[in-house]
């Protein structure tokens, strides 16, 4: 039987870069993609093993969406994903049943690790304090202009329309993208958006 990991965050790219890095570090499991909480429940009726939850989503929330979720799949272990990674919110998110909880800021080895943990039917005790409490290393250093195109980037946006925004040719965009990628160490621009909100570089 397949393990199956259902994602639910509203930010398309970001998702798709946190689906890569998943699949990479858990080949064995099959992960889904929703935006809504309203749209995860539509799009399976097999519980998954698992749900990494943002906690900020339009409509119904991550904190709320917690019961509703264990209403609906009892068995599903519930991990909650955040930026903001405060004691509140993770004893918050403990109190309504999260078996876990990860910053966006935390390394995606670290989320890895979180969510093999509970899929092995353990909770990551030691994990559920947030992030801030570990040494983060310093974001890369991007020039005014790399900023920029990382910044449409995140939009979602065609090195074409960059070009146009920013007044550039094409082939200057390119390169910016390029740098842009190998400053963040990343071969892909979703993974680009992972990395760089992972290290606080867009909001």
């Amino acid at each position: 039987m397949s393990i199956r990991l259902l994602l639910i965050d509203d930010h398309t790219l970001f998702r798709s870069g946190l689906r890569l890095i998943l699949k990479e570090g858990l080949p064995q499991v099959e992960v889904l993609e929703a935006a809504s909480l309203e749209q995860a429940v539509q799009l399976t009726t097999d519980p998954p093993n698992l749900v990494l939850l943002d906690i900020q989503l339009q409509g119904v929330n991550g904190l709320e969406g917690i019961g509703l979720l264990h209403r609906r799949w009892p068995d599903t272990a519930v991990v909650i994903l955040s930026s903001i990674a405060t004691p509140d919110k993770v004893q918050l998110a403990a109190s309504r049943g999260a078996a876990g909880f990860v910053s966006k800021g935390d390394s995606s080895d670290r989320i890895i690790a979180v969510v093999r943990e509970v899929l092995n039917g353990s909770t990551p005790r030691a994990d559920v304090t947030p992030a801030f409490t570990t040494t983060v290393p310093a974001p890369p250093r991007l020039t005014p202009r790399q900023c920029e195109v990382l910044g449409l980037l995140c939009e979602g946006l065609s090195n074409k329309v960059i070009a146009k925004r920013l007044q550039l040719s094409e082939f200057t965009v390119r390169a910016h993208v390029h740098s842009v990628l190998g400053l963040l160490e990343v071969t892909s621009r979703s993974q680009a958006v992972f990395v760089a909100r992972q290290k606080g570089l867009i909001g």
